[in-house]
């Protein structure tokens, strides 16, 4: 019997993690591994405890979201992210990515896809309502306009980060990939870095966009 993935959520809402647990209880391979109200709770939680994904409100008394994010990355604590929120500012959501949050649904969605979402990120993908890939699509489309640079152009990629790539913008884990092109996951780790540095782009969001307005997929 595989491992259950682990839950932990944290939200100053006891009715809405009433409800998350509702619907993970209900599901054979996800289990809730407890629960915080605070941002304080939360980092207090992480000194000593883990779990596999994390459910993260934005707005949390004591500490927020963000706030959360910042202290995980400057003690280095690794726990994949879901970030729940009312809000759905795209600029936002570029935060939260790049603060090392995996996924980011909006809270009138939640129901529909935390399941979902959970067992994405739970494999290593970036997870995102559609409301919310749309509206990074075109933030990142404005963006790309605002640019004065040449067009854009992969002459410069390897044919192996061309197949790299495609298999990142079908959503691809990075161990579906080694599996896909026989080689190691770390080695797919190292493709991964060299393309964000050479695309200069940010995200798993920024690869799918380079590759999908170059016609690479």
């Amino acid at each position: 019997m595989s491992t259950k993935i682990k839950v932990h959520i944290a939200d100053d809402h006891k009715i809405l993690i009433e409800g998350v647990m509702a619907l993970i209880n209900i599901e054979d391979d996800i289990e809730v591994e407890g629960f915080s109200l605070t941002g304080k709770e939360v980092v207090n939680w992480s000194a000593t405890n883990t779990a596999d994904v994390l459910v993260l409100d934005i707005n949390m008394p004591e500490m927020d979201g963000i706030d959360v994010l910042k202290v995980f990355k400057q003690r280095d604590v690794r726990i994949k992210t879901i970030i729940l929120s009312s809000l759905s500012d795209p600029k936002l959501v570029q935060e939260m990515i790049a603060l090392g949050a995996n996924g980011f649904l909006e809270k009138s969605c939640a129901s529909e896809y935390i399941v979902d979402a959970i067992r994405a990120v739970n494999k290593g993908l970036q997870y995102f309502n559609e409301d919310i890939k749309s509206k990074l699509f075109n933030l990142y489309v404005a963006s790309s306009k605002k640019d004065n640079d040449k067009e854009e152009s992969h002459k410069d990629l390897t044919e192996r980060e061309i197949e790299v790539l495609k298999l990142i913008a079908q959503e691809k884990s990075s161990s579906e990939i080694a599996d896909t092109l026989s080689i190691s996951v770390k080695t797919v780790e190292s493709y991964r870095r060299n393309l964000y540095k050479k695309l200069k782009v940010k995200n798993v969001v920024g690869l799918a966009m380079y590759a999908v307005r170059n016609k690479i997929v």
